[in-house]
């Protein structure tokens, strides 16, 4: 074996710049942020709004449809009767409505949660369509998408994931620590 290395051709000789840490200072910075609704919490809020929507179903639609003397069971058109389909409608308006109003429904306000937009913005009509009509409906058709909220790291749904959105507790906040170095870097030039 030789000891001797051979400089690769082409290679124009330039100096070269080392970086050293000088000064490197823990910083440690601490930063609330509004703690993310989990599962039990959003299940709960969920089944008072639909609660609250058999109420106004009960109160408001099956006297309509009594007193018109539309069949409430007799599914008319591909097993869906006239009186599931208004229900549906409420469901979704009530959903959207509410939403993008109020960033909350009735049971997302008893239970102290709402809906943002992971970007901090305004919620939009986009967004909110997106999220409480064709992701909800994706949602409720295979059940699974809800359980998402138990793995993902904000606590999202399938249908928040699609709209960009997070339910977060409005008055509930957790501490976050950072803790990183401060580093001033200084440079050199040595020659070969």
């Amino acid at each position: 074996m030789s000891e001797y290395i051979e400089q690769p051709p082409n290679l124009p000789e330039q100096p070269i710049t080392v970086k050293s840490v000088v000064d490197s200072p823990t910083i440690q910075t601490e930063h609330f942020r509004a703690k993310y609704a989990g599962f039990w919490t959003r299940f709960w809020a969920y089944t008072i709004d639909l609660l609250v929507l058999y109420a106004i179903s009960g109160i408001l639609i099956k006297p309509i449809f009594r007193v018109v003397g539309i069949d409430i069971n007799n599914p008319s058109f591909l097993l869906f009767s006239p009186y599931k389909v208004t229900a549906l409608l409420l469901l979704l308006l009530y959903f959207a409505l509410m939403t993008k109003l109020f960033g909350q429904t009735v049971g997302k306000m008893i239970m102290g949660i709402k809906v943002v937009a992971k970007n901090g913005a305004p919620l939009t009509w986009g967004a909110v369509l997106f999220r409480e009509v064709f992701g909800r409906f994706i949602s409720k058709m295979l059940v699974v998408p809800y359980l998402l909220v138990l793995f993902m790291p904000k606590k999202e749904a399938l249908h928040d994931v699609f709209a960009d959105t997070v339910v977060e507790f409005e008055f509930v906040y957790e501490k976050e620590l950072h803790i990183g170095q401060r580093q001033q870097l200084e440079g050199q030039q040595l020659q070969e």
